[in-house]
């Protein structure tokens, strides 16, 4: 008789672990949804009405649809791959298209107009558009995985993670140092040491109900504040606004200037954020989260929100805090909730904004830390430079900020003066266009100079080229010719890496390491050409196709299966 295979074990929908990512991640994008609230009232002056009853209900079933997904692909890939431990990968409103679309798309329109709903209609077709490119970049997408290192990946994703995702939180939790530390150095003990309260407590609840009891106590909250929002809560449910919708595509040409790049950073930013997952041991379908993340954008802004959702940078965190499936689908309900519900009135209230912003801190640290972690210590120098145009679009945008509050710009500043004061403005705003897409071509470049592949790093020179000259980074505005002095200059970093090219420079032995790396996260060494073969080089294999780590008892989903 034939011996049958054991059947696997039920998978649980809910672990203790769940408990504390839920309530880490559920604070996260509690904080996101406070501040696009406040943004739309406070700085495009929508109404109440407007805000509570169309926007967040429209945000929250995109958030519940989207989340109760990736609890599914989570428990598929468990399933498949026969594990227990597998993560589900956050979802929430994107964290920098939430300041974008208010500041760039919506709040000029505003200031033209004195219509707050002409920026609403400008901002839901924006939205739309970024859906749509991302649900094109879900066809490619994949392919600039496979092809993209790891470094150039992770790098850029921690760029993101440093500036625009930890460096206000982190300004905003030292303006009320004595409520946020406290707040932080416990989710640090409990989320990066093995360190648990009694009973299990999990700690991102006991954080956020410590630094709840601090603002209290020290003054920093009001009653009558709290009274005066709970009279506002009334039941809403979202509807279709395709009349606003289609009002602003008509009108869609200004919007492709912003949208086109953004769209695709959103899908690079996906792109990394699911080799962030497979670093941490999680190999999801590209294409299938690429897809949701755009349909999320298109129904959303149907239904009337101008937020593009998008899997979120964080998974290797939420893992480390032991979640799996179950944390993702709960912030997802719980969110949308109160969404419907409109309670966001009320709880900005309630919590103190410094008890809550710590849990953004350490998501920057974690994803910062992890590329390095997870890429060859050869690649460093790598990582730091796929970082740096992210950092300039930061600077920039303070840059920007700052004058603006001051009624004057840049512009009328002007470059001669800036650089009297020692502020490069030009250069950085130049660097810093189209961030994410111009950190993954010059880490790549970096990468494969590092490695001596120099074709590789003239493919990537010459893609940065093409990129620039259509103004998808580097540039403005996306128009011909956008930027040629850049332009040129990637072209001449092409012919030189080819020049070296010609002389059939042996490629770098990769280190025990880094071979135990690929091993690790399911990568094989690509294939190198006979003529340059060392005796020295282990023996390399054509693409990763799995299995490749027994340990993880399966395999790896490929990622440009459908």
């Amino acid at each position: 008789m034939v011996p049958t295979k054991p059947s696997a074990a039920p998978l649980p929908f809910w672990v203790r672990g769940d408990t504390n990512a839920f309530f880490g991640f559920g604070v996260n994008v509690l904080v996101n949804v406070l501040t696009l609230t406040g943004l739309c009232l406070a700085v495009v002056k929508l109404c109440d009405r407007e805000v509570f009853g169309t926007i967040l209900p429209a945000l929250g079933i995109a958030l519940v649809a989207g989340n109760i997904y990736y609890t599914y692909l989570a428990r598929r890939l468990a399933r498949r791959e026969n594990r227990s431990d597998v993560t589900a990968l956050p979802y929430g409103p994107s964290v920098p298209h939430m300041f974008i679309v208010i500041f760039v798309i919506m709040l000029p329109i505003y200031l033209r107009t004195q219509d707050p709903v002409r920026a609403w209609e400008a901002g839901l077709a924006w939205a739309f558009i970024i859906g749509v490119i991302v649900l094109i970049g879900a066809f490619v997408g994949p392919y600039i995985r496979r092809y993209a290192p790891r470094a150039a990946l992770l790098g850029t994703l921690a760029g993101i993670s440093v500036t625009f995702i930890s460096m206000n939180p982190a300004g905003q939790m030292w303006q009320m140092a004595w409520i946020a530390l406290p707040v932080f150095a416990l989710l640090l003990i409990g989320l990066l040491t093995d360190v648990k309260l009694p009973f299990n407590f999990p700690i991102g609840l006991a954080a956020l109900l410590v630094g709840t009891a601090l603002g209290w106590a020290g003054g920093a909250m009001s009653v009558p504040d709290v009274t005066a929002a709970a009279r506002d809560i009334a039941f809403a449910v979202p509807s279709f606004k395709l009349d606003l919708l289609f009002t602003g595509l008509a009108d869609m040409a200004p919007l492709l200037a912003t949208a086109i790049p953004l769209g695709v950073y959103n899908f690079t930013e996906g792109m990394s954020n699911v080799e962030s997952a497979a670093t941490a041991g999680d190999n999801y379908n590209l294409r299938s989260v690429l897809l949701a993340d755009g349909a999320g954008a298109v129904i959303g802004a149907a239904l009337g929100s101008p937020f593009p959702p998008a899997v979120y940078v964080g998974h290797p965190g939420w893992k480390a805090a032991g979640g799996r499936s179950g944390y993702s689908m709960a912030t997802g309900i719980v969110i949308a909730i109160l969404c419907f519900l409109g309670m966001f009135g009320l709880l900005a209230t309630v919590f103190p904004t410094a008890a809550i912003v710590p849990i953004l801190l350490y998501i920057g640290l974690l994803i910062g830390a992890q590329a390095f972690q997870a890429t060859p210590r050869a690649h460093a120098a790598a990582v730091v430079a796929a970082l740096i145009p992210n950092i300039a679009a930061w600077a920039t945008s303070q840059i920007d900020n700052t004058l603006a509050a001051a009624g004057t710009t840049a512009a009328e500043v002007g470059d001669e003066a800036l650089a009297g004061a020692g502020v490069v403005y030009d250069g950085l705003l130049v660097l810093g266009q189209g961030a994410i897409l111009a950190g993954l071509v010059l880490g790549a470049v970096v990468v494969f100079i590092i490695d001596k592949r120099f074709v590789r790093a003239a493919i990537f020179a010459g893609s940065g080229a093409v990129l620039s000259f259509v103004g998808l980074i580097h540039g403005e505005r996306i128009e011909w010719n956008a930027n040629g002095p850049v332009s040129l200059g990637y072209l001449l970093i092409a012919a030189i890496c080819g020049v070296f090219a010609l002389g059939r420079v042996a490629p770098r032995v990769p280190e025990p390491e880094e071979i135990e790396l690929d091993r690790l996260h399911g990568e094989a060494t690509l294939a190198k050409p006979a003529t340059v073969a060392s005796p020295a080089e282990p023996a390399a294999v054509a693409e990763p196709v799995g299995p490749v780590d027994p340990a993880d008892g399966g395999q790896r989903e490929r990622a440009v299966s459908g």
